[in-house]
């Protein structure tokens, strides 16, 4: 069923209508985020608070991510160039990302999800896994076996920046200037040993949250290999804390976003009360929270004896 079969021309309109207020509210609101981190943490500094800063400090990783897929899909701000330039200077930087290389690997995502030849299988398709299972994935991303080698990509870049392509080599420089001028400000405030908590936050706990938004997404859904959204791709309903953590900037409604990509992340929300208040959802399960979905998509172990 082709989603104009269930919403009107005007409902259409009104969840894909871009506004720029709301767009740079947003990006406003993640580097407030980043302030707010490193400010705490400064001012109440003893481990807990240090572990409770990269903690969040992932979480704005995340986030920073989260927008620069909206900016690559043109949907954070109202023209393409807005959304260009904010992505490729604003939300991009930090993490020494591309966004449009990171576009053209997504972009065959949504065409080819729920089929054989999704690019992102790999992420998702051996779900469910038992208990053991899912706890070793995600004691390898809490414990940085994961995300060092991400620190490890990016240092090969930078040693080998006089020899990347012009794409990746100003992306590169832009997301130096970015980590270099997060260090300065720290350092005139006499606290430059904060910038460590995130590369921390890229070793320790970015990859955890990736990976749980990754399960969340399109794990152990209904059918993998059906062409209907509602089949292959899910949305998570997140409580305030795991907007902080794991499904920031609206990313739950993830199910909404491959039905209609046009859509901002601030009207995906809507979208999903205007579906499900026409009965379009009717028996699809939505988890509440993110426990609830790894209790889903893991098995016990004794149930995988049974099994056998």
């Amino acid at each position: 069923m082709n989603i104009s079969d269930v919403l009107s021309a005007a409902e259409i309109e009104r969840i894909t209508r871009r506004n720029n207020a709301k767009g740079a509210w947003a990006i406003l609101c993640q580097w407030l985020g980043v302030v707010a981190i490193f400010v705490f943490v400064a001012v109440w500094t003893n481990p807990f608070t240090v572990i409770i800063g990269i903690l969040l400090l992932g979480g704005r990783q995340l986030g920073f991510g989260i927008l620069q897929h909206e900016c690559g899909h043109k949907t954070l701000f109202s023209t393409p160039q807005l959304n260009q330039l904010v992505g490729d200077w604003l939300v991009s930087p930090p993490g020494l990302s591309n966004m449009n290389a990171y576009m053209r690997s997504h972009y065959p995502h949504h065409r080819l999800a729920g089929t054989h030849d999704d690019p992102d299988l790999s992420n998702y398709r051996a779900y469910p896994v038992s208990r053991t299972r899912l706890r070793r994935k995600l004691l390898r991303d809490i414990t940085g076996q994961t995300g060092i080698r991400t620190i490890r990509f990016i240092g090969r870049n930078i040693r080998h920046l006089n020899v990347l392509d012009t794409e990746n080599r100003n992306c590169m420089l832009r997301g130096i200037v970015a980590n270099l001028l997060m260090l300065f400000v720290l350092v005139s405030f006499g606290e430059g040993w904060l910038y460590l908590m995130w590369p921390a936050a890229i070793i320790f706990v970015q990859p955890l949250v990736s990976r749980i938004r990754q399960i969340a997404e399109h794990a152990a859904v209904p059918d993998l290999y059906n062409l209907d959204a509602r089949q292959n791709t899910r949305t998570v309903y997140g409580s305030w804390l795991s907007r902080l953590m794991i499904c920031p900037h609206h990313v739950n409604y993830h199910l909404e976003h491959h039905l209609l990509p046009s859509v901002p992340k601030y009207n995906l929300a809507l979208m999903h009360r205007l579906l499900k208040d026409k009965g379009y959802y009717d028996g699809v399960y939505f988890p509440r929270g993110y426990v609830e979905l790894l209790r889903h998509v893991s098995f016990k172990d004794d149930e995988t004896l049974a099994a056998v």
